[in-house]
């Protein structure tokens, strides 16, 4: 019997267990957080096989970051940053990884315990964690202040809990009580001492310092970051499940696995049906905030299907008729808006809404 101690640590992030069920073993789902460099692949290939169930892992490269971090050849997916996967259109499921970008997290599960859930009729959902994603909200301060206070643990740097206000800003912008706080306004607050976090300088309306009891102090979060940021601030934040998922297989948590449906930054989906006079707006190639190359939609003609289905001036194009424009260049994606002939379906999203995403480390929503 595996016996796992968490003061010892873990130097394999993926955690393996097997269970013996009716005979057959079962593996348990591993966990991958792959993080590349822009020209980089994740160096394996998913494929869909006759007579092999699953999205299957294929071709992984020789010394490749998919190699290196455990994934091996056969493995099957399941989940694609905490979304279960195996039922999805394998499509589907590749445009979910090429539009994370640089960063994604797999649950895999090998073939062979794949085959034997399979057979043995496992709900293959449920084994996994219910939710693995921290949350980032974004929260607008009131006149009793940002509606959280943070407890700290003497001598430690980097770990912080929130304490939340019933029905204030922090809770309807979604901060669970008891979260861990993660990152504030895209900085990481790793480094963060218990002293620079209690130094006496509060921001105007955050309130007074509240001293808890034993070795924490309570108090408001971060006075002197809270200044500079004015009447708003972003965190991300993680329950304690959450935190103790990543913790203990020895995973980052990263800002662009978040759930985002906090947000008050919504991507949208606008269905055209083209017109005798086309859709009614110009497609332009320019540098995004980020530094990469983006497609950006401009010269919104007036009552024509572009305005109508609701496109705004500047909004930055992010997928065609459900499939992400990752990587492909200007020729490409207009080829991808006439595949259709007379209506197509873009995934668009707005200049603020793009500039916050890019200021806390999110990348594409």
């Amino acid at each position: 019997k595996f016996e796992f101690n968490p003061k010892d640590g873990i130097d394999n992030p993926a955690l393996s267990l097997a269970e013996d069920m009716d005979g057959e073993a079962v593996g348990e789902p591993r966990f991958y957080l792959l993080s590349k460099g822009s020209t980089e692949t994740f160096g394996f290939c998913l494929h869909e096989e006759l007579g092999c169930q699953g999205h299957v892992i294929r071709q992984v490269e020789l010394g490749g970051l998919a190699q290196r971090r455990g994934l091996q050849d056969g493995d099957r997916l399941l989940q694609v940053n905490g979304h279960f996967v195996d039922h999805m259109d394998h499509r589907r499921v590749v445009q979910k990884i090429k539009a994370s970008g640089n960063h994604v997290l797999l649950a895999v599960l090998d073939g062979t315990s794949y085959e034997a859930a399979k057979a043995l009729g496992r709900d293959l959902s449920q084994m996994l964690p219910a939710d693995i994603r921290p949350r980032l909200c974004h929260i607008t301060r009131d006149k009793g202040g940002f509606g959280f206070s943070v407890s700290a643990v003497e001598g430690v740097k980097g770990t912080f809990q929130l304490s939340v206000r019933r029905d204030g800003p922090a809770e309807r912008a979604g901060v669970q009580p008891g979260s861990w706080l993660l990152e504030l306004n895209g900085t990481s607050v790793r480094s963060y001492s218990h002293t620079q976090l209690t130094r006496k300088v509060c921001a105007p309306g955050t309130g007074g310092w509240e001293t808890g009891a034993g070795n924490t102090t309570e108090q408001p979060a971060f006075p002197i970051q809270l200044k500079q940021s004015g009447s708003k601030v972003t965190l991300l934040v993680a329950s304690s499940a959450v935190e103790e998922f990543y913790r203990l297989r020895g995973l980052k948590v990263m800002a662009s696995l978040a759930d985002t449906s906090w947000l008050p930054f919504k991507v949208r989906e606008l269905h055209m049906v083209k017109g005798p006079a086309g859709y009614g707006f110009l497609l332009k190639e320019d540098d995004c905030s980020s530094g990469t190359t983006g497609q950006f939609l401009w010269e919104v003609d007036a009552g024509l299907p572009a305005e109508q289905a609701g496109m705004k001036e500047g909004d930055r194009l992010l997928a065609v008729n459900g499939e992400s424009i990752e990587g492909l260049d200007h020729q490409e994606t207009v080829l991808k808006i006439r595949a259709h002939d007379d209506q197509v379906t873009l995934l668009v999203i707005d200049p603020a809404a793009d500039e916050f995403y890019q200021s806390v480390g999110f990348g594409d929503p």
